[in-house]
């Protein structure tokens, strides 16, 4: 079914208030808004149209807890229907509390419980290399919170080391970790030989810039800065 839809980033509040029934997660929900609009509106190679095509880049929301915001970009660029977000959270919903790549049109994983995104984000790469297909790239958004979960320093270690230049990972961070990192976030990306960039996460052309400076031998980490404690 083709879905023809002119939403803009106006549009997208309005269609995740048609989403009742998980308020508690509305603020995490919120915190990715601006990050995700400017992945699909400028950045990402993907097609409603063709979303399946071997060769489109792949985006793993590995934060999924409050997709709202997830599933009103979705629907503004055609891959949902907007009809759909009234029924979100039903029992015959294909929009769940958490999304579901099986369920959703246009979602590439099923995530909610945090730390598996970037290391799956990792092997999503590595599959698309022994395909030879060294175009598509793969962004993983996570929370700084979630880096507290030690399978993303393997990731993060792993991604650096080998130069995975087709991997970027997103974190929002909103300064919700239990423990931080000595020296920040973009440090520790830094350190592990990761292309890094802090910004601020409502900035549209900072988040375009930061996410378009990629690097072949290099995976790219950009910092998006948003309200503290907006989880």
């Amino acid at each position: 079914m083709t879905i023809t839809t002119t939403y803009g980033y106006a549009d997208l509040r309005p269609l995740m208030s048609a989403m009742t029934g998980d308020e508690k997660h509305d603020v995490a929900a919120t915190s990715t808004l601006d990050v995700l609009w400017v992945l699909y509106d400028q950045v990402l190679s993907v097609d409603p149209q063709r979303i399946d095509d071997p060769d489109r880049d792949r985006f793993l929301l590995s934060k999924g807890h409050g997709p709202m915001a997830f599933y009103a970009v979705l629907a503004a660029k055609g891959f949902l229907d907007p009809a759909e977000l009234t029924n979100f959270g039903a029992f015959d919903s294909r929009l769940g509390f958490h999304p579901d790549r099986v369920l959703a049109p246009g979602v590439e994983i099923g995530s909610g419980s945090l730390g598996h995104g970037l290391p799956l984000g990792l092997g999503v790469v590595l599959g698309l290399r022994a395909q030879d297909r060294d175009r598509p790239r793969v962004v993983v958004l996570v929370g700084d919170a979630e880096l507290d979960e030690g399978s993303n320093h393997e990731a993060i270690q792993v991604a650096g080391r080998w130069g995975l230049g087709q991997l970027t990972t997103v974190v929002v961070d909103n300064s919700s970790s239990s423990t931080g990192w000595p020296g920040g976030i973009a440090d520790r990306f830094a350190r592990e030989g990761w292309a890094v960039h802090t910004v601020d996460g409502r900035d549209h052309d900072a988040l375009r810039r930061a996410l378009t400076d990629t690097h072949p031998d290099r995976p790219l980490a950009v910092v998006a800065e948003v309200e503290p404690k907006e989880l």
